[in-house]
């Protein structure tokens, strides 16, 4: 008789588990400046994880609300030389696949569209819980990042610095810091 040594995927919770708006987070992050860490939001989102046997998870975020500390910023955020809000309202995501690794790594590999485009993009982060709230319910915490190139998702826009590097680099980072309601039914 063979046992195999290789490390089994632990199921995601069964149910379906949706974003506390009050207690989550979805936010971005690129380098500014070539030294230091620009920081922005979508404050408005909505995120679902559905466990079991074969789990999935979406996400979507209207682009409108999006949320800098500087309105110009925001405004230039919204244009088309980004994310234009006004062809291309929502950011989503759509998970083709969701595994729970050893060491409780939680990955989603899956499609994300922004702009228009989409493109395979793989998360990756943690999955606390599930505990039981004061209130009867259940809950889970869910923390996960992606970086990708925003070029590939038509935001070109940068300048060069006189000294070398750029004022926007291309490299984002997304997060998503999600507290997850376990749903009746």
């Amino acid at each position: 008789m063979t046992t195999s040594t290789l490390p089994q995927a632990t199921l995601v919770p069964t149910g379906t588990w949706a974003s506390d708006p009050v207690h989550s987070t979805v936010e971005f992050s690129a380098r500014h400046m070539a030294v230091s860490t620009y920081r922005g939001a979508l404050p408005k989102f909505e995120l679902a994880l559905t466990g079991g046997p074969e789990p999935r998870l979406e996400g979507r975020a209207p682009v409108a609300p999006v949320t800098t500390e500087d309105a110009n910023l925001t405004g230039h955020l919204l244009s088309p030389d980004f994310l234009d809000a006004e062809r291309h309202p929502e950011v989503r995501f759509t998970s083709t696949r969701v595994v729970l690794e050893p060491g409780e790594t939680f990955v989603a590999e899956g499609e994300l569209t922004m702009k228009g485009v989409t493109l395979p993009v793989t998360f990756r982060g943690t999955l606390a819980g599930p505990v039981d709230d004061p209130w009867g319910g259940a809950r889970m915490g869910l923390d996960i990042e992606a970086k990708v190139d925003r070029r590939d998702f038509g935001m070109d826009w940068s300048l060069d610095l006189p000294g070398g590097g750029l004022v926007l680099g291309y490299q984002v980072r997304l997060q998503a810091h999600v507290e997850l309601i376990r749903q009746a039914g």
